[in-house]
């Protein structure tokens, strides 16, 4: 059993970079003047020579790793993700998305969570952006041992791909002894035949708080960990629906556009069932304690077996 350690997902990518750098040269990463915040740091002392700061300069950050990436390189360009998702929108859809090249846009201190930072910085927007632009692989790890493994996918897929980072500190959850990643393949964390609950990121181990103690409460929930956001796993997620006929997503994200609507999406069309959807309620955060902002804005367990006993007694 390896050791269960709470630890945010951004310090967990930085780590994963310096760790992987020896096997993958090809890595280079770049950042906006925030490596002591998203955690490149960590890979710019393991590796200062292959490590760029562009400066606050989002969308130059953006072309120069697509230019890098002409070259056989495999940039990581980091920031914010209000920044790399948002600001730099354009050149990702152009410079990266539209040549399809591999480029790795990370998107740190997504969310509510991002706490005092407030407003302006809590992109709740970056995953229905990112599912835009096509053939863009959007990955949103749970915790440590998951955001490690979704680093090297990362690395091995050809092609850009979009990962949000956390800066709220998580309990892992997931045995790195035993644990497989794969892009596009969801995982079922707790079966369950009266309802699922399909969460990523940041909200899966509230989740999973959740149904354990739905369970306790004589509710059999199942729990999916959707970590990759785009592909989406819609054999797990029809193999739900069809067996406990309700689904309730859960993501620290508006509601619009991100794994809820990508839930609904393929449900509409392919086997329709009821979804309840649980997220930032098409508002704007504001500043505040990380902990407290996921409880006024419902993310947080308690709020969750709430909704799944109003979905049941529908």
């Amino acid at each position: 059993m390896a050791e269960m350690v709470k630890k945010a997902t951004r310090e967990s990518y930085g780590e994963a970079l310096a760790e992987l750098a020896e096997e993958y040269p090809q890595v280079v990463v770049l950042d906006a003047d925030l490596a002591a915040a998203t955690k490149t740091g960590i890979f710019k002392k393991a590796c200062p020579e292959r490590f760029i700061d562009c400066g606050i300069a989002e969308c130059n950050m953006v072309g120069v790793a697509a230019g890098l990436a002409t070259c056989g390189k495999i940039p990581f360009a980091t920031s914010f993700a209000m920044f790399a998702a948002g600001r730099a929108f354009e050149q990702v859809r152009n410079s990266v998305g539209y040549p399809h090249l591999n480029v790795k846009i990370v998107g740190s201190h997504a969310g509510i969570s991002v706490g005092e930072d407030g407003a302006t910085h809590q992109c709740n927007e970056d995953l229905a952006l990112m599912r835009t632009i096509p053939n863009m692989v959007v990955l949103n790890p749970s915790d440590h041992y998951e955001m490690k493994a979704a680093v090297k996918a990362a690395i091995e897929y050809k092609g850009p791909v979009y990962l949000r980072l956390g800066r709220l500190a998580v309990e892992s959850f997931n045995n790195a002894a035993d644990y497989h990643f794969e892009i596009g393949k969801g995982i079922t964390l707790r079966d369950g035949k009266d309802i699922t609950i399909v969460a990523t990121g940041l909200m899966v181990s509230r989740a999973l708080e959740a149904v354990k103690i739905l369970a306790e409460q004589g509710i059999d929930a199942r729990l999916i960990n959707i970590h990759t956001v785009k592909p989406l796993d819609r054999e797990l997620i029809l193999k739900a629906a069809k067996e406990t006929g309700r689904i309730i997503t859960v993501e620290e994200h508006n509601v619009i556009g991100g794994l809820g609507d990508a839930v609904c999406g393929l449900l509409s069309e392919e086997c329709p069932t009821p979804v309840t959807k649980i997220g930032v309620n098409d508002v704007y955060g504001h500043s505040g304690p990380a902990a407290d902002l996921l409880d006024e804005f419902g993310l947080n367990a308690a709020h969750i077996i709430e909704v799944t006993k109003k979905v049941l007694n529908k």
